[in-house]
């Protein structure tokens, strides 16, 4: 697996960035604001309720770091608020393929209903095993292995619609207007990260301060 630092080298070599803290404790200065607002603020998918959506990839350790965090902040989150998670895939860069099959993944298992109880399982598979995840095969044989129907996992796989999302993954993330791993954003108009944040385990406290100020 390519280091975090290769990742970032990457990133940078785009002209994006990727979060600098390397633990959860992390005292990476923050900027100014520990967030920013969107240049071209996008809908929210359901006027209803407040949105939050997290940008992630599961080969970013900073992510990986997040999701303990985010879901323990998920699981006391208000009635009106919902999470909505979008795998990143940056386009033309080297890790673009791995990006796009974990994106098929998280896909599958969101249309399985399956993530809430997975994300950080993926994670670990990924970050702390080592496993590879980037075909149907490897995919299902490691779902099956949690408990998951290997026929319902690979017609989900297969299907059109979860072609479709991750076909669109990219797509996303320049809508969100992304520049750095993990991003949260909040009601399609205020996005923060690590840098902004000032570390991984301050962002949960930013989106509380964003929620309830806009």
């Amino acid at each position: 697996m390519r280091s975090v630092f290769r990742i970032a080298a990457l990133l940078v070599s785009a002209g994006l960035t990727l979060g600098v803290a390397s633990t959860p404790g992390s005292a990476a200065a923050a900027a100014s604001d520990p967030y920013v607002r969107l240049q071209h603020p996008q809908p929210v998918a359901d006027p209803a309720h407040r949105e939050v959506v997290e940008v992630f990839w599961y080969g970013c350790e900073h992510s990986r770091l997040l999701e303990q965090p985010l879901e323990s902040w998920a699981a006391h989150r208000p009635s009106d608020v919902v999470l909505h998670r979008i795998p990143a895939v940056w386009s033309d860069n080297a890790d673009q393929d791995v990006q796009r099959a974990h994106a098929r993944l998280f896909y599958t298992l969101d249309r399985l209903g399956e993530v809430d109880r997975l994300q950080l399982a993926v994670f670990h598979a990924v970050q702390a095993e080592g496993l590879d995840l980037t075909t149907e095969d490897l995919a299902a044989g490691w779902a099956a292995g949690q408990q998951v129907d290997v026929q319902r996992f690979r017609a989900a796989y297969e299907s059109d619609v979860v072609g479709r999302e991750t076909a669109q993954a990219s797509k996303e993330l320049a809508r969100y207007e992304v520049t750095e791993l993990p991003s949260l954003v909040v009601q399609g108009s205020y996005r923060t990260g690590p840098t902004q944040a000032g570390g991984v385990d301050r962002m949960p406290a930013v989106l509380d301060d964003l929620l309830q100020h806009h």
